[in-house]
């Protein structure tokens, strides 16, 4: 095995979770700090991190880690936003102590996923350290995945992604090799009415009955896409979920409202077409008689790289190698950069890192140091797996 700087992997996860990188300008408060602490790191081992902002404020970090031999490209890849804290009533920890007790690493994006992010640095390093080895590495400190995912965006639009042959996406999945991912499709239905007094509605186009309307379609389309798109094996159902109904004012209770909305967020699994989906809504929201209107907020579609690529076949081996335990294949629940990665800048991703599936975005959010080195170690053996197969394949060619 490639020996790798434990203590260093952890200390730089507490640094990590000790900067708040949420997106919250009122605060005062963005991912910069946190970029700075990765170039910091990168220069200090000699590396020439690339920055560039993707937003005012929320740059990306990128280095390549030159090996020294021909071969492929491999991407390691984290992000340094986390989500807010929330209500600090919850917390029985400072969420951005960096605290560690009772052999877990505890704080604000400690899973989610600042102990990946490091992991992924400290791989990079064991394997320079232990070289050379073919092709590169680029290690990649991305902003906003909590949000649009503009870094990652910004990265494949930059033409940073062109060279990339698989890439590891950090993300905690529990020990999960996830090469698969839900999709995400959320619409904005805007139905429009004509303003009246409560007291003469036959004056006025009530836009409300028409969303409840589509309330109730919604359930039955559910039903009919999930009869039509069997669960799957790791990602389980398509789901049609309204999320937001907006209509009139609280203050407003004797006046028909012009204007009422709903907010769909769709997650699908592979085969379901986000396009067929936005316009069966459309089509459903416009029986009703209501002008309407859908816009796509958000397009995402599922990811399905098989297990059998070189990247997912690197990391299993990896795993299997550094645990001793056959792997064990997941599905992610929701999106990640990967999704921007694969679809958007044609990357083939797994996504595997620190920290437990479900933990992310909740209270006393921690993972288990034990796991942040375990992760270190199976990322560089991957590397070292995947770049160095790479390489034998092209020689064979």
């Amino acid at each position: 095995m490639i020996e790798v700087d434990a203590e260093g992997v952890v200390a730089f996860t507490q640094a990590l979770v000790r900067i708040p990188s949420t997106n919250d300008p009122a605060r005062g408060r963005n991912e910069l700090p946190a970029a700075g602490l990765v170039a910091a790191q990168m220069r200090a081992w000699g590396w020439e991190p690339l920055i560039s902002e993707a937003a005012p404020g929320r740059p990306n970090v990128v280095a390549v880690v030159e090996g020294g031999l021909p071969g492929p490209t491999l991407m390691f890849e984290g992000h340094t936003d986390v989500v807010t804290e929330g209500d600090l009533a919850e917390w029985t920890v400072d969420p951005f102590g960096g605290e560690i007790r009772d052999g877990r690493l505890w704080g604000r994006g400690s899973a989610d996923m600042k102990s990946g992010l490091a992991a992924t640095l400290f791989a990079t390093r064991a394997l320079q350290l232990a070289g050379p080895f073919p092709g590169r590495i680029k290690v990649c400190a991305l902003a906003d995945e909590e949000g649009l995912m503009i870094g990652a965006h910004h990265f494949v639009d930059s033409g940073l992604a062109a060279d990339v042959d698989g890439a590891i996406v950090a993300e905690p999945e529990a020990g999960e090799i996830c090469a698969v991912a839900k999709g995400a499709l959320r619409l904005r239905v805007d139905f429009t009415g004509k303003m009246a007094h409560g007291a003469m509605p036959q004056h006025g186009r009530n836009p409300i009955p028409a969303a409840g309307a589509l309330l109730v379609a919604l359930g039955a389309y559910q039903d009919e896409l999930q009869k039509r798109f069997p669960a799957h094996e790791h990602l389980g159902e398509v789901y049609v979920t309204p999320t937001v109904v907006r209509a009139g004012s609280e203050e407003q209770v004797n006046v028909i409202p012009a204007v009422a909305s709903v907010f769909v967020d769709v997650r699908t699994i592979p085969g379901v077409s986000h396009a067929e989906v936005a316009a069966r809504v459309g089509d459903l929201a416009a029986r009703e008689g209501v002008a309407t209107e859908v816009s796509i907020l958000v397009d995402r579609p599922a990811v399905e790289v098989p297990v059998e690529h070189p990247v997912v076949a690197a990391l299993a081996a990896a795993h299997t190698a550094v645990t001793g335990e056959p792997p064990v294949y997941g599905g992610v629940p929701g999106s990640t950069d990967g999704t921007v990665l694969t679809h958007w800048g044609g990357v083939p991703s797994v996504v595997y890192g620190p920290g437990g599936k479900w933990i992310a975005h909740q209270a006393d959010e921690f993972v288990e140091v034990d796991e942040i080195v375990r992760c270190t170690r199976i990322f560089a053996e991957a590397a070292r797996r995947f770049l160095s197969d790479g390489a034998a394949g092209s020689d064979a060619l």
